[in-house]
């Protein structure tokens, strides 16, 4: 049997701005542990007790192009070397995500001449999971299930009346321990029908991960949804390679219909008017939690006394039951009860940790008026190492530039702009018009508007410089690219 981890690094974590942002959601952040949520998602298979034969590949990402190289870093951060990255046109939601995985994965073990048809296991990137040894137990467990053809999910036991999740109500008990069929699957409900669920103690929450063959899929994905497998099946057939980057075909992709994974599938075939036995859970008792909100992250953190969760640098007085977390500059809470408190650069959040969930209204107002403040921190990653807008104002704006070793920003030149660089440390190689010269640490050097220019790092150690821009627009978009190390368009 070969295993697939099939991780999903869609979605832009909304209800955990100011830190998620759609360019650098809460999958990249390192919220829980040492690694990001995608870092510990990648690493939760790795020391998988398989038996003999079995084999666990490395890991296939689904994920957005906007982001695609922060994936990859991250995941060379933790060892994890060109494992495939499938990027999608724009979001679809998690059923032609994972058709699309199923198809890639099919593919690929074809090309690599093994197992024609691994078993996926499909686990989102933004999920904490405490218990790792439990998760893989769990997983083992499914994949014998998944093996004889069912698609299995995991549910996790409630210990609330939550309504923030859907749920799944147990059927009858399959003949491996612990495992069931699913009778059906339910909506968010109400506080009073939560609560009945609880106390009934035959439903479980959906945890939104999966284990199935990846024929499986692919059959019940045309059963059930046949015009999502054609629209994925030709977007896939259309595809095109760059570095370990995978593109569908765009066209095909963008016309094929939103879905999930259990709308499209697990619910109608596990329906009350037609069950077909098809579908199965697993219990999963492994301290899990998808951090939804901030209160979530509370809930699993490191508490004091007074039952507070600080990260970073926050002082406190006589303040009790709060989330506060500083990511530039000390944060002072006095006095407070069951608040949170996330400051950024750029932006601060203070809320009821009751009403944190209306952080959504707030993000929701940012979009409307058309500012930056969702789509990206301050600080802004880039494929050859990050800018920082240190200080802005009418005609002027000044960036903390860092370059990695060995890396090239694009050829490129502005229309409204010229730019100062002054290197802190490190050696900067500067193309500008036809010439090519060195700047060294205290050096700088000017880039007159309109003129075609490039900065590279030619050491072995991060280029710090300083850049002042100045001119009647300064915005991203007045860069013209003529050539790129990294693919991205002109």
């Amino acid at each position: 049997m070969h295993i697939q981890p099939v991780i999903l690094c869609g979605g832009s974590g909304t209800r955990l701005w100011p830190l998620s942002r759609e360019q650098y959601p809460k999958q990249l952040l390192k919220l829980a542990g040492d690694h990001t949520m995608l870092q510990a998602t990648a690493l939760r298979l790795q020391g998988l007790p398989l038996a003999e034969g079995d084999v666990l590949l490395k890991p296939l990402l689904v994920g957005n192009d906007e982001y695609r190289f922060l994936i990859a870093q991250q995941l060379q951060e933790v060892g994890i070397e060109h494992a495939p990255l499938l990027l999608e046109p724009c979001g679809r939601n998690t059923a032609p995500a994972l058709t699309l995985a199923a198809l890639v994965a099919q593919a690929e073990s074809a090309l690599a001449e093994r197992e024609a048809d691994p078993l996926l296991v499909v686990m989102p990137a933004d999920h904490v999971i405490q218990d790792g040894d439990a998760f893989q137990r769990a997983v083992l467990q499914a994949a014998a299930i998944a093996a004889n053809g069912k698609l299995v999910t995991f549910g996790i036991r409630p210990n609330a009346p939550e309504t923030g999740y859907g749920y799944i109500k147990l059927g009858s008990a399959l003949a491996q321990p612990d495992a069931f069929l699913v009778e059906r699957f339910v909506e968010k409900p109400d506080l009073e029908t939560a609560k009945g669920y609880l106390q009934s103690g035959q439903y479980l929450w959906n945890a939104g991960i999966f284990v199935m063959q990846a024929s499986a899929w692919l059959a019940k994905i045309e059963q059930c949804r046949a015009d999502i497998a054609a629209a994925t099946l030709q977007a896939f057939e259309g595809r095109r390679q760059d570095r370990d980057f995978l593109r569908p075909d765009g066209e095909a992709f963008a016309a094929c219909p939103s879905d999930s994974i259990d709308y499209a599938v697990l619910e109608k075939l596990a329906s009350s008017e037609r069950n077909t036995g098809e579908v199965a859970v697993v219990p999963l008792d492994a301290q899990w939690s998808d951090l939804g909100a901030w209160n979530a992250l509370w809930e699993i953190g490191s508490k004091d006394a007074a039952q507070n969760v600080f990260m970073g640098d926050v002082l406190s007085v006589d303040t009790r039951n709060t989330l506060a977390i500083s990511e530039s500059r000390v944060v002072a809470c006095v006095g407070l009860d069951n608040i949170v408190v996330v400051e950024t650069p750029d932006a601060v959040l203070v809320a009821d940790k009751e009403r944190i969930q209306e952080v959504k209204g707030v993000v929701a107002q940012l979009k409307a008026q058309q500012r930056s403040e969702t789509q990206a921190h301050r600080k802004v990653h880039r494929p050859w190492g990050w800018y920082d807008s240190i200080d802005s104002g009418e005609r002027f704006q000044v960036k903390r530039i860092v370059v990695s070793p060995g890396a090239a920003l694009s050829l490129q030149m502005h229309h409204h702009r010229a730019e100062h660089w002054i290197v802190v440390s490190g050696t900067a190689r500067v193309t500008r018009g036809e010439e090519t010269f060195l700047v060294g640490e205290n050096e700088s050097t000017f880039i007159p508007l309109g003129t075609l220019h490039r900065l590279e790092n030619p050491g072995k150690l991060p280029l710090e410089m300083i850049e002042v821009q100045s001119g009647s627009y300064l915005g991203e978009d007045d860069i013209v690219r003529f050539e790129d190390t990294y693919g991205r368009a002109p």
